[in-house]
């Protein structure tokens, strides 16, 4: 599957949308940024376009978009709590270089 995503990420995405009380799943896309080229790009969804591509798990909808599919095709989604700090991470095995800040990331 080209997206999927931990118990962790289903549950946090769930508990976002229902704080926000509409949605039907979370996007991921990327954009040029950084000095090693892309960023990850997270938002919520509330229709689905033409190009949109749905991928479910633990009764989550993740969304991308059918030109970002290539950048992210079997990346794993997860939720993780480190110290006082709590964020989405990226295991993406496309990744062929990240830069210093961790902000940004490579695929060539």
């Amino acid at each position: 599957m080209p997206v999927s995503l931990t118990e962790n990420a289903a549950r946090q995405i769930k508990k976002q949308l229902e704080k926000r009380g509409k949605g039907i799943g979370l996007k991921l896309g990327v954009k040029k940024s950084g000095c090693s080229g892309y960023a990850y790009v997270l938002d919520y969804a509330d229709h689905l376009g033409e190009s949109d591509a749905v991928f479910e798990g633990f009764g989550v909808k993740v969304i991308v978009q059918e030109g970002d599919l290539g950048f992210v095709d079997g990346i794993e989604l997860d939720y993780r709590r480190e110290g006082i700090n709590e964020a989405f991470r990226f295991n993406n095995p496309n990744v062929k270089g990240t830069c210093g800040c961790g902000e940004s990331f490579s695929v060539t």
